[in-house]
C-alpha cells in the first residue's frame, strides 16, 4: 500500500503533477483504497479492469486479491511507471498486472482473459460513458465498483420518480442493478476536488424482457428523446422520435403508459415496451 508520503513522493520523482485534463485526484488514504477493495467483493479468479490507476495505490490492493489487473491508463508517464511501482512495493504479483497505455474512451478490446469486474476511482469528466462504454463492449464484466462524483454517483442510482433520475440511471439499469453503497470526503484526495465522491456498485443483469426482442440502440433512442424535453409530456418529447404526436401517443398507450407521463416517471422496462409497441405499430 502507498501511504499519502508515498504518493507524494513518487509524483514527484516523476514530475507528474495532477492536470484536470485527465481528471487526476489521486487517492492518498489507504482505509478508502481497502473499502473500495472490500465492496468491490472480487475474489481470487477475478480479472479486474482498472480504469485510471494513476500512481497505482488501487492497484496495489487488487492485485494480491485477484487473479489479475488490467490497468488502463492515458498518461504515458502513469502507463510507464506502474509496472516499475508494483515491481519495487509488491514484487510478487508484478505477473498479474497488464498496463494498457489508452483512452477508455477508445477502447473495445483488452489483452489476456475476458474482464469479469470493473473496479476503479474515475475520473470525473468521463465518468458514466466510461461505465457505459464497458458494459457494452465487455458482457463479461459481471460487477462494477466505481468512485465517481457524489452527484454521477446518486443519478446512477437513482429510482423513478426522482428528481434526478434521468438518462444515467435508465441507461445503466438496461445493464445492471445499480446501488450506491457509500461515499467518500473529498479530503482523502490530492489534489483535493471541490466535491464529495460516491462509491456505485453495478451487478450486471438480463436486459429488460418485455416479450419481443428490442433494440438496445433504439431503446437509448427513445429515452435520450424523452429526456431532451425533459418538462414535456410524452406524447409531445417523443413525436420527433415517433414520428408524430398521433404516432407517439398510440406507442405509449399500447404499451400501458399514459401519454401525459413524463420520462423520469418510467422504468427502463417502460422504455422497452414503447420502442415493442412502435415496432409492432410499424410492422
Amino acid at each position: 500500500m502507498l501511504s499519502a508520503r508515498d504518493i507524494r513522493a513518487l509524483a514527484a520523482e516523476l514530475d507528474i503533477r495532477p492536470t484536470k485534463q485527465w481528471g487526476q485526484n489521486f487517492v492518498i488514504d489507504a482505509n478508502t483504497v481497502e473499502r473500495i477493495v472490500r465492496l468491490a467483493e472480487v475474489g481470487e479468479d477475478a480479472v479486474v479492469v482498472e480504469i485510471g490507476p494513476g500512481l497505482g495505490s488501487l492497484t496495489l490492493a487488487l492485485l494480491p486479491r485477484v487473479h489479475s489487473v488490467v490497468a488502463v491508463e492515458v498518461d504515458p508517464t502513469l502507463a510507464t511507471a506502474l509496472p516499475d511501482t508494483v515491481g519495487k512495493v509488491s514484487p510478487a504479483y508484478r505477473d498479474r498486472l497488464t498496463v494498457v497505455h489508452a483512452d477508455a474512451m477508445k477502447i473495445d478490446t483488452l489483452p489476456g482473459p475476458a474482464p469479469t469486474a470493473l473496479v476503479a476511482n474515475l475520473p470525473y469528466n468521463v465518468s458514466v460513458p466510461v461505465v457505459l462504454r464497458f458494459l457494452e463492449w465487455f458482457p463479461s464484466i459481471r460487477t462494477i465498483l466505481v468512485m465517481v462524483q457524489l452527484e454521477v454517483a446518486q443519478r446512477l442510482a437513482a429510482a423513478p420518480g426522482s428528481k434526478i433520475y434521468g438518462v444515467p440511471s435508465l441507461k445503466a439499469a438496461w445493464y445492471a442493478d445499480v446501488r450506491l453503497v457509500g461515499t467518500v470526503s473529498r479530503s482523502i484526495f490530492w489534489p483535493v476536488p471541490n466535491v464529495d465522491s460516491g462509491l456505485v456498485r453495478l451487478e450486471r443483469r438480463e436486459p429488460p424482457q418485455v416479450g419481443v426482442a428490442v433494440d438496445r440502440a433504439e431503446v437509448f433512442t427513445c429515452i435520450d428523446a424523452a429526456f431532451a424535453q425533459r418538462r414535456k409530456t410524452l406524447r409531445a418529447a417523443l413525436a420527433g422520435w415517433a414520428g408524430s404526436p398521433a404516432d407517439a401517443e398510440a406507442a405509449l398507450v399500447a404499451a400501458g403508459v399514459s401519454p401525459q407521463q413524463r420520462g423520469e416517471q418510467l422504468t427502463v422496462e417502460d422504455f422497452a415496451r414503447i420502442v415493442a409497441a412502435r415496432g409492432s405499430h410499424d410492422a
